[in-house]
């Protein structure tokens, strides 16, 4: 499912990656209402999410957001797929976990993400969160040129 961002600026294109549809909800406001995404495409667990991104013609995401706890394959299993794939490896990947244990965030950076933020658990910390994904991520990242994602 896709969603376009209400006239935001200088959003990007994000994959979510969330099981659970009422954090999925409240991540994709806050993402849509800073600004942040542009365009915001939703899967519910790690394959729905490659089936998304290896699908012909359709365009990769600037950034994945993903949760570890998923059911038929979770986060962990995702992120591994990820970083070990020629074309998928340059998507940056933020984690945004429940989980705020130390092996947890020692493993996903372990595994190539881009960042681990605790997921909070109101839309005030939720816009919270994006905005720390915007300022410590997004405004510093340098984007893969388009006509490189064609390869």
């Amino acid at each position: 499912m896709t969603t376009a961002a209400p006239a935001a600026a200088r959003g990007c294109d994000i994959l979510l990656v969330e099981d659970d549809a009422a954090d999925a909800m409240l991540i994709e406001e806050a993402l849509l209402e800073h600004g942040t995404a542009r365009i915001l495409h939703k899967a519910v667990d790690g394959v729905a999410a490659l089936e998304h991104l290896r699908t012909p013609g359709v365009d990769r995401p600037d950034l994945i957001v993903l949760d570890l706890n998923m059911p038929r394959m979770n986060g962990r299993e995702l992120l591994a797929v990820l970083k070990t794939d020629e074309q998928l490896k340059v998507i940056p990947v933020v984690v945004l976990s429940t989980s705020s244990a130390p092996q947890d965030v020692a493993e996903a950076y372990r595994s190539h993400a881009n960042a681990f933020i605790t997921k909070p658990v109101t839309l005030d910390e939720f816009a919270q969160a994006v905005r720390s994904i915007d300022a410590f991520f997004l405004d510093t990242a340098t984007r893969v040129p388009k006509e490189w994602d064609q390869g």
